[in-house]
């Protein structure tokens, strides 16, 4: 595994952050003076492979989001600053996803902030993607400072939710060699995941892919909480496959004390994105089916809205950031 390729970024994180302009804050509320939703901007590391395949920092780039914190934050009293929850957008850049899931976190009393890694980067669609999703790691670690230099925010309770490509790395976050490198000193408290293609770790085929110690990889300790429907294209070989074997064998490939930290929900019947609740969709996708669409140009992923498992399974991610953050 390579993840101390990463060690050097640590520093040009630090010096990302602290080039964002500051923000205005009511110390004596411990809220911003500003409206429930904003957006905002953060430095951020532009990884790349070089020619050895190595990550390198090349410049940085402007990583925007959407802050929203919830209705009643500036009615608390004895403000100790409020939990927070980073949302990580899929292959198909901010969609519905982010707000389906900021709106029962904030109600339940969590500020979110979703990032936009594509626009960052120029990305107009999935087509044109970094290769891996070892290429947007810093982001992740980036919001984590934004938010943990707020006032508002309490530094001790953020947690993040991926979907897809944000789901990998809402995972990779969890492991202590990703998070050193590129956190710090600074951890996710708790992480939630959605589909993220489990059978991309402890991959020999992909680079980072360390999960777990059997990965040379050991996880933080922070909980992880794992959905991914049955009939989910990327984690089966074709339709008579089972899309959640994968992230269930990754779990058992776990040493106890890890097995323990890792809950793996299998959600029956559900294609990929269940929770995108926008019109059915098939995508191209080289990670399809195990990464053998790689090599078949007319091969699709299924993206089907399910709207009872989506209520439900949100539903358990807040329970889930309730009972850890």
């Amino acid at each position: 595994m390579h993840f101390k390729r990463f060690s050097l970024l640590a520093s040009l994180l630090a010096l990302a952050f602290h080039a964002n302009p500051s923000q205005a804050y009511d110390e004596g509320r411990g809220c911003l003076r500003q409206q429930p939703v904003s957006f905002v901007e953060m430095q951020t590391p532009n990884l790349v492979f070089n020619a050895s395949g190595q990550i390198v920092a090349n410049g940085l780039l402007t990583l925007k989001g959407k802050l929203q914190l919830p209705a009643d934050c500036r009615e608390r009293r004895g403000f100790r600053g409020l939990p927070a929850v980073l949302i990580l957008h899929g292959s198909s850049g901010v969609d519905s996803r982010g707000d389906f899931h900021a709106e029962a976190l904030n109600e339940a009393g969590f500020a979110t902030l979703e990032i936009d890694m594509w626009e960052a980067r120029g990305v107009g669609s999935g087509a044109n993607r970094p290769a891996l999703p070892a290429l947007t790691y810093a982001d992740a670690f980036t919001a984590l400072r934004f938010l943990s230099a707020r006032t508002d925010i309490d530094p001790t309770r953020i947690g993040v939710l991926g979907f897809s490509w944000g789901a990998v790395m809402s995972m990779a976050s969890a492991t202590q060699n990703v998070a050193t490198a590129l956190g710090g000193n600074l951890r996710f408290k708790a992480h939630a995941a959605n589909y993220p293609i489990c059978y991309g770790y402890n991959n020999p085929a992909i680079p980072n892919s360390g999960f777990g110690t059997p990965g040379g990889n050991p996880l933080t300790g922070a909980p992880i909480l794992v959905q991914v429907g049955s009939q989910d294209d990327y984690d089966r070989a074709n339709a008579s496959g089972d899309g959640s074997a994968r992230c269930a064998a990754l779990k058992a490939s776990l040493p106890a004390g890890e097995q323990a930290l890792m809950d793996v929900v299998r959600q029956d019947g559900a294609y990929h994105a269940w929770d995108r609740l926008m019109v059915p969709i098939k995508v191209n996708d080289p990670f399809g089916h195990l990464g053998a669409d790689r090599f078949d140009p007319y091969a699709r992923v299924e993206l089907r809205p399910d709207v009872t498992r989506a209520y439900a399974s949100r539903q358990r991610v807040v329970r889930f950031f309730q009972r850890n953050l």
